[in-house]
Parts: structure tokens; C-alpha cells; sequence
């Protein structure tokens, strides 16, 4: 056994378990502790020991080794070097990993009645063999199984044991219970699952586990696209207390959830003139600007307001511009959590901190009294290639792969990053109800749709122009996960001139010739690795790109039976997978003419639902309510008529049809901004239309317009 795969293992492993306030490990935290377990040993110097601990594979000769560790003279020093016990955390945790690696394990089977009759074959069988489409690594002889009916009305039907590590099995294309042919014509992975007890007649019920705050989000009830899912050791004392019939619910806590701000920035800052302040602002643990002459800066209500001050105090003959935005910025845009990079010049870093304050005017400081407090992580000197930016301060957070490349440079494990991840964070939620309310979309589509992208793991939304394509996938991911976690969504664009190298990995130039780097879908992947949470990976305007040569490998790895399956990527020597939680939706306008048909290799991958326009669903209905304009009403009665006669038009038909975001993206909806929807956006789309029929246009742009007149 390989150190790399124990690591690999570990990691994984680490993705799956809460921490005593019951959140999930961040990727950050467990790439710190990964990394103290695999060099920090060597610093202890200790003889006949490992350096790299993922060679150590069993819990008793790790045991002596954590011995060793722990009584070496130097292992607190080596332990608090970074400041944040990454190495004694690691250690304590990869002992608890080989223990539970060499007990047995507790998987969930899921069996879908349409292609298989579970019922019949658990009640009939006293073995069963399943097919298994992730974890293969984890699951040994021994482990516990629990067999798992899907549906709406289903739950566990049986409790088993696993017979024998995951092989290749050749199909029984004579069994009596398959529904299907498409299920398991070829050789698969599988294992063999002795049935110890059948629960046909008192069914673990999915709504019973979905009601209680410790089993409700069970990878087998959050997103349940595969054959087989991880149980905790706490899931499954509930399942085994229910069985047993010694159950007590433990219902959802009705607290609120805390509202967190957005996803943290990254800033460069100097500190005073050629950085003169550095050294005192490191050791009081602060940063702070100049212009004290302004006062709290959180007087003034607008960055024109502070500009004009400026002008006043310091003389009109500059425009403050860069002043302005600075001193705004750092009383109103920084925030607790953001990541400061601190220069000397253009071309040196000197530091690195963690805000941890926000803004106070200090009038007991001679100057600079404009301060944050900031826990500073790195002290020192480090090369930038280039120059920087001239300002005092500048968010760089729009540059992702500028600011991960200064953080990369910072080669210590980052305490913060690793601290912060003890703390709870918290989104606000988000469910179907407020999807429904916000997506005119009736349940039953919301359902299909919910339903297609689980399936498929691959969707793609397109409708015409106005449909709110985008703003439904984005709800449609929240809803998923029942919370606003932005940092599980990432939304990208296409183009004609995008490629492979945009969008996964390849060279780029830079000073001193190329360098690889890596687009922002193999990143996502490596964020949501670790993680068992869905992930959502949204692709505006997918058919606009040349997509075979976008996504190039990725085309068998993003399939949803292939999710797991590793391939040598292009450009580097490195196995890549697609992670089994990563979800993909893309949008496409169905009235962009000027498009090539997108690619049947892709299509084949994708599942298509088209949005319509929601001008007669309840939720458009109660919105137009609200309103109350009689001119509002009498325009979109004049739309759906056009539409009507969108879709009857040869040339055009349903994919051309007026979407209605075009008349729910604004909160007032006064005379003067039908008539600007009218003339501005809605004709000028006509012309388009109809350029060879200017008739047409006329008629329908006199009906518009006389809809909105008094």
C-alpha cells in the first residue's frame, strides 16, 4: 500500500467528518493537516521513523510511533511553529482514521424498483449483489450494509454484511428480478452482501430518517445519484435504534440561521509611505491609512461625500479619485476574514494577515488613526513578478488566479485559514418553498427538474431570451442544498474563443516564459474532492464555445457512470477525476441563430429542459398582483398574444418566444420604465425577428406601445 493512497484515503475520510460544533472539515483545514503529517515528522529527527506518517498503514504501529512523536523534545516546538497545532490535530485524527479503517464500516446500497425489484430479491434471496459506483477503496469484507429502496415511499428494507472487497462481476443477464436492459450489460464493479435481516414489512422510512436533526442529510437523502453511500457511526445509531424499536427523534432545531457575509477578499495594502508603518503595525497587530484630517469615516454616506471633504481639507486641485476609493473602501468594502497581502514598493511582499476587526477611527494615535485590528500569519520578504498596483490599498479578489498565486508563495500552512475552520459557518437557508416563490416554476416541473439533474449529474436549461435560465439554476443549486452556500456554486461564461486551457489546465505566458495553470473547473473539482456536499458548477452561453475542444477528456469523465474514473490529464502527468458531487447546468438560448448545433457527443451527456416564459403560472399571476398597474396587465396580455404568434411563425417558433424576466428585474415599475422595456429592449428584438417583414414589426410594435399608453 502506497503512502499516496493512505493520504488519499485519509483526506477523503477527513471530507466526511464533523467537527464537535457538527460541521464538515473545510477543504483548507484538511490540506493543513495532510501536510503536517507528511513533513513534519522529519523536523523531530527522530531515528527508525517515517518522516512521511501515510507511510504508517496500521493503528498499532502507529500507536508507537505517536509515542515517539509526542515525547521528542522539539514536538511542541515543531507543533506551534505555525501557530495553529496542524501536526498533534493530524496526528490525533489519522490514529482515529486507521481505527475506523481497520473496523467495519457502515454503507447504504440504494436499489431503484423501476429497473430492479428490490422487495422481491431481498425477500427471496439470502445474497445479493450490488453494484458499487464510488467509494470502491473504502468498502472491505466485513463492513455493514444497509439495502436501500428508493422513492418516495421508500427506506431500508434490509440489513447485511459485505462479503468481500468491491470486483469485476460478469452480469446475470438471466436474473429474475432485473427490470431493465440497460442495467448491467457489461462486466461492473460489485460486491456480494449476505442478508442478515429482511425489513420488508417495517421499513425504515425515508421520511422518518429526512425528520430527524442527526440522519436528514444522508447522502442517500441530499442527493442520492448513486448505488451506494457512506453511513456515520451516528446515522447509524438512529437506523439501528429504529429497527430495534428504542427510537427517540431528535427534531430540527427552529433557530434562525446566522446570516455570514459573502466570500472572503483579497486585498494588497501598504503601509504608509515606502511601508514605514510595517514594523509598528506588525507588532501592534493593526492596520491602518493616513487622511486623518477626515474623521470617522463612517460619516460619510457616499464616497462623492468623502471625495468633496477631501477637496475642502486638501486643496481642489487634485480629483482624489484613487484617495477616495481607498479610504472607502477600507472603512466600507474590507471585512473580518479577508485576506491582506502587504507590499514594499512594486515589486516586494512583506506580509500576510488575516482582518479581524472592522473599521474604528483612533483619535489616541498621533496618525494613521483610521485602524483595523489584523492577526499578521507571515513577516518577511517575497518577489513579485511585475509591478504592483501604485494604490494603498487594492481588491484583487476578481483576479483569482493572480491572488492564488501570491497565496501560493506563502509556503507555511496558513493558521487563519485553519482557524477560521473551527468556527462555524453559517448560510442562510434557502428550500423548495422559497425556489417556488422566486422561480415561477409550478412544483411538479421544479420536481422533474430536480429530479433530471440528480440523474444525469448534467443539465442543461435553454428557452428563449428573458426566461431567467441563469437565476433558476443558480435557486435550482441553493434549493439542493437547502442554503445560500455560494462558496459550493461557481457560474462561468462561454465564448467562441474559449478552450481547453481556459477552462481546465494549460500554459500560460509569464515573465520568464510559460507556466501551467489551471482553469477554474479542474480548481472546483479539487475544492469539492474532499467534500461530500453537492457542488454545482454553472456554464452560461455553453453553446457558444467549441465544446468537444472545451472540454476535451472531460467528455467520458463528466458522465454520470464515470464519475470517480481517473484519466491522465493533457498537460500534466496527473490522474483526474470528476467528483461524484459535482453537478453540471448549462444554459442556452434556443432563439441565438447564429450558433452551431452543440455537439451529440455532449448532447449525449446532458439531459435538455427547456424553460418557458411563466406569464400564466401562479407565482407570475401573484406578482402581477402586487403590482396592481392596469398599463402593467395590459402589456403582458399583449406578450403572451405575441408570443402566440412567435410560436406560429415558421421561421421562429417556441425557442423565440418574450421571456418574463424582462418584467420582474426591477422593484419600480412606473410609466417611465414600461415605456423604456417597450421601446428599448422589446422592438428593437422584434426588428430582429422580423428584419424581412417590417410590416410585422410595425403591427406589433403599435400594440405594444398602445398597451402602455393611458
Amino acid at each position: 500500500m502506497t503512502a499516496t493512497y493512505l493520504k488519499n484515503d485519509f483526506q477523503n475520510w477527513m471530507g466526511r467528518q464533523k467537527k464537535k460544533n457538527g460541521e464538515l472539515y473545510k477543504p483548507n483545514t484538511i490540506q493543513a493537516y495532510t501536510q503536517a503529517l507528511q513533513s513534519d515528522t522529519a523536523k523531530l529527527r527522530l531515528e527508525g521513523i517515517a518522516t512521511n506518517l501515510f507511510q504508517v498503514t496500521y493503528s498499532d504501529e502507529f500507536e508507537e510511533v505517536y509515542e515517539q512523536i509526542i515525547s521528542a523534545p522539539h514536538f511542541k516546538e515543531v507543533d506551534l511553529s505555525k501557530g495553529n497545532a496542524a501536526y498533534s490535530k493530524g496526528l490525533s485524527l489519522y490514529s482515529t482514521f486507521l481505527k475506523e479503517r481497520e473496523a467495519p464500516s457502515v454503507w447504504i446500497f440504494q436499489g431503484n424498483p423501476k429497473y430492479y425489484d428490490v422487495i422481491n430479491a431481498v425477500k427471496n434471496l439470502d445474497s445479493i449483489t450490488w453494484a458499487v459506483n464510488q467509494y470502491p477503496k473504502q468498502i472491505k469484507a466485513g463492513d455493514k450494509a444497509y439495502i436501500w429502496l428508493s422513492g418516495s415511499g421508500g427506506g431500508i428494507i434490509a440489513v447485511g454484511t459485505v462479503q468481500g472487497d468491491p470486483k469485476m462481476t460478469e452480469p446475470h443477464l438471466e436474473d429474475p428480478y432485473n427490470r431493465s436492459e440497460e442495467l448491467n450489460r457489461e462486466p461492473y464493479l460489485a460486491v456480494d452482501i449476505k442478508i442478515e435481516e429482511k425489513l420488508v414489512d417495517s421499513i425504515v422510512e425515508r421520511t422518518t430518517l429526512l425528520a430527524d436533526e442527526r440522519t436528514k442529510k444522508m447522502g442517500i437523502l441530499t442527493y442520492p445519484g448513486a448505488t451506494n453511500f457512506p453511513v456515520t457511526k451516528e446515522e447509524d445509531a438512529v437506523i439501528t435504534s429504529i429497527i430495534h424499536q428504542t427510537y427517540e427523534p431528535a427534531v430540527s432545531s427552529s433557530a434562525e440561521p446566522i446570516q455570514s457575509k459573502d466570500k472572503k477578499r483579497y486585498w494588497i495594502y501598504a503601509p504608509g509611505r515606502d511601508s514605514s508603518k510595517w514594523e509598528e503595525f506588525y507588532t501592534k497587530g493593526i492596520m491602518a491609512i493616513g487622511w486623518d484630517k477626515l474623521g470617522d469615516l463612517k460619516q460619510y454616506k457616499t464616497k462623492d461625500a468623502m471625495k468633496t471633504k477631501m477637496k475642502e481639507i486638501y486643496g481642489e486641485e487634485y480629483s482624489y479619485k484613487n484617495a477616495g476609493h481607498a479610504t472607502w473602501q477600507f472603512a466600507n468594502d474590507l471585512t473580518i476574514g479577508d485576506v491582506v497581502i502587504v507590499k514594499k514598493g512594486r515589486q516586494k511582499m512583506i506580509g500576510r494577515g488575516i482582518v479581524t476587526s472592522n473599521y474604528t477611527f483612533d483619535d489616541s494615535r498621533q496618525e494613521y488613526k483610521h485602524k483595523r485590528e489584523i492577526h499578521w500569519t507571515h513577516k518577511g520578504e517575497w518577489d513579485h513578478e511585475g509591478q504592483m498596483a501604485m494604490k494603498t490599498l487594492t481588491d484583487i479578489t476578481p483576479y483569482t488566479d493572480y491572488y492564488k498565486k501570491l497565496e501560493a508563495m506563502f509556503e507555511d500552512v496558513l493558521e487563519e485559514e485553519v482557524l477560521q475552520d473551527e468556527e462555524v459557518s453559517h448560510y442562510d437557508s434557502y428550500t423548495v418553498d422559497d425556489f417556488l416563490s422566486e422561480v415561477y416554476m409550478s412544483e411538479e416541473k421544479y420536481n422533474t427538474l430536480k429530479s433530471l439533474l440528480m440523474k444525469k449529474k448534467n443539465l442543461i436549461l435553454s428557452g428563449a431570451p428573458g426566461v431567467g435560465k441563469t437565476f433558476a439554476a443558480e435557486r435550482l443549486a441553493y434549493s439542493i442544498m437547502g442554503e445560500k452556500d455560494t462558496s459550493r456554486v461557481l457560474t462561468i461564461q462561454f465564448h467562441q474563443s474559449y478552450s481547453y486551457e481556459d477552462f481546465m489546465m494549460g500554459y500560460r505566458p509569464t515573465k520568464n516564459g510559460f507556466s501551467l495553470s489551471e482553469g477554474p473547473f479542474y480548481q472546483f473539482c479539487k475544492e469539492a474532492e474532499p467534500d461530500d456536499r453537492p457542488y454545482f458548477f454553472i456554464i452560461d452561453e455553453i453553446n457558444r464555445g467549441n465544446l468537444s475542444k472545451i472540454f476535451g477528456e472531460l467528455l467520458m469523465l463528466i458522465e454520470h457512470d464515470k464519475r470517480g474514473k481517473a484519466l491522465r490529464l493533457l498537460y500534466s502527468d496527473e490522474q483526474f477525476f470528476v467528483p461524484d458531487n459535482v453537478y453540471i447546468i448549462g444554459m442556452m438560448n434556443t432563439a441565438d441563430r447564429s450558433l452551431a448545433m452543440i455537439d451529440y457527443a455532449l448532447r449525449r451527456r446532458f439531459a435538455f429542459y427547456e424553460v418557458e416564459p411563466a406569464f400564466e403560472s401562479e407565482g407570475f399571476k401573484a406578482y402581477q398582483d402586487t403590482i396592481g398597474n392596469e398599463q402593467f396587465n395590459r402589456l403582458i396580455k399583449a406578450v403572451i398574444e405575441l408570443n402566440d404568434d412567435i410560436v406560429e411563425d415558421p421561421s421562429l417558433g417556441t425557442g423565440f418566444r418574450i421571456g418574463h424576466s424582462y418584467f420582474s428585474s426591477i422593484d419600480h415599475h412606473d410609466d417611465r420604465w414600461l415605456f423604456e422595456v417597450v421601446e428599448y429592449e422589446l422592438i428593437p428584438l422584434l426588428n430582429e425577428y422580423w428584419f424581412d417583414e417590417p410590416s410585422k414589426v410595425e403591427q406589433w410594435s403599435g400594440r405594444l406601445r398602445g398597451a402602455i399608453r393611458d
